[in-house]
């Protein structure tokens, strides 16, 4: 399968829009969110994680914790036994706010499997979840506290969220997958 061009959805003033929201939904649910704990799904959500704090940081005048989570062990889908790679520390999750923050919610299996690494080692006094796109298509029963943009998907539709960190720009595209052509 061969993807075509992307369609860009949300460029970079537009997705500063949505995080500069859910910023300011986290600290008005928050109660001022002094007991805010982020914690970015590697690899786009930790950067997005970043972003948010900034924003929060900046809107409250303190600085929010960031911290990295590495759900590839935790994932049901893995061929391998699992190693547990190093998580958080215990008190650095345990009776806090954490809320987990990753670029696109497809079916929820990654947000599971932060899920389990989150709570591996300590008990988070509650988890809330932030995500720049909700794209559709949940196998189970997880629904976003916070959402940049809700795009609807089909299944042969593939979204990409690019960052300059990672990819040298900010951008959401869509991308419709279609089967390579036969050479007959």
């Amino acid at each position: 399968m061969e993807p075509e061009i992307g369609v860009t959805l949300l460029d970079q003033t537009a997705m500063l829009r949505a995080l500069t929201r859910i910023a300011h939904e986290i600290i008005e649910r928050s109660d001022g969110a002094s007991d805010i704990l982020l914690a970015g799904i590697r690899t786009r959500g930790v950067f997005l994680a970043k972003r948010l704090a900034l924003e929060i940081g900046r809107i409250e005048g303190w600085k929010v914790p960031v911290i990295e989570l590495d759900v590839s062990q935790f994932r049901d889908d893995r061929e391998k036994e699992p190693v547990i790679p190093a998580q958080p520390e215990r008190d650095t999750v345990h009776n806090r706010r954490v809320i987990l923050v990753d670029d696109v919610l497809f079916t929820g299996r990654t947000v599971r499997a932060a899920l389990d690494a989150l709570t591996h080692t300590a008990r988070p006094a509650l988890i809330q979840l932030a995500v720049l796109v909700d794209r559709g298509h949940r196998e189970l029963p997880i629904r976003p506290d916070y959402v940049g943009k809700n795009i609807p998907t089909s299944r042969t539709e593939r979204i990409s969220v690019r960052l300059v960190e990672v990819d040298g720009e900010d951008a959401v595209r869509l991308y419709k997958w279609t089967a390579p052509q036969s050479s007959r």
